[in-house]
């Protein structure tokens, strides 16, 4: 405090009003803007001033660079953890279209089997039908064959018996045992 006051006086002493011989004018305003600003200043610098607002502005340094680091540390937090994401994104992606080129080529297995099946099933079905073809055919004729035997024997009974007498009949039925006879023994 008392450097300042000396420093405030030294400077009073050299004004111009001083050095004309004038003395202290209180009349003079450049001395008393001079005088109450030495005194301000005088004042600033005894309350220690300066250094508190060097403290506040170093106070403020230090958390703005707080802020900052901690913004820093948020902004590579965040692009670790985009990346991450993007990585995930590109498994995920991958993985998507592997599921999608297995379901496809699963698909075209399935297509395929089912096709042979629907073949082997069409030949065996054609099989089976020329099989039932073949044996309605068979029984076809041998229907035919049985009827035209009826036929053929009601036809010869009557031509028979229209034609033959029974002495006829008589030597018929005993070559016809004698047929058996010979047959059978």
């Amino acid at each position: 405090m008392r450097n300042t006051i000396a420093l405030a006086l030294t400077l009073l002493s050299t004004t111009p009003a001083f050095a004309a011989g004038g003395g202290a004018n209180l009349g003079n305003t450049d001395f008393v803007v001079i005088l109450a600003f030495v005194l301000f200043v005088g004042i600033l610098l005894a309350a220690k001033v300066p250094s508190m607002i060097g403290k506040q502005l170093d106070n403020r340094a230090d958390s703005i660079k707080a802020e900052l680091e901690e913004a820093r540390a948020l902004r590579e937090e965040a692009q670790t953890l985009l990346a991450s994401y993007e990585r995930k994104q590109q498994d995920v992606q991958a993985q998507a279209d592997r599921i999608v080129a297995n379901a496809r080529d699963e698909a075209a297995a399935a297509a395929e089997q089912a096709k042979a099946e629907l073949e082997r099933s069409i030949a065996r079905r054609l099989a089976a039908a020329v099989e039932q073809i073949a044996s309605a055919e068979a029984a076809a004729v041998k229907d035919v064959r049985d009827r035209a035997i009826v036929i053929a024997i009601e036809v010869a009974d009557q031509v028979i018996s229209k034609q033959m007498t029974a002495a006829e009949a008589n030597k018929l039925i005993d070559a016809a045992i004698q047929d058996v006879d010979t047959k059978l023994h």
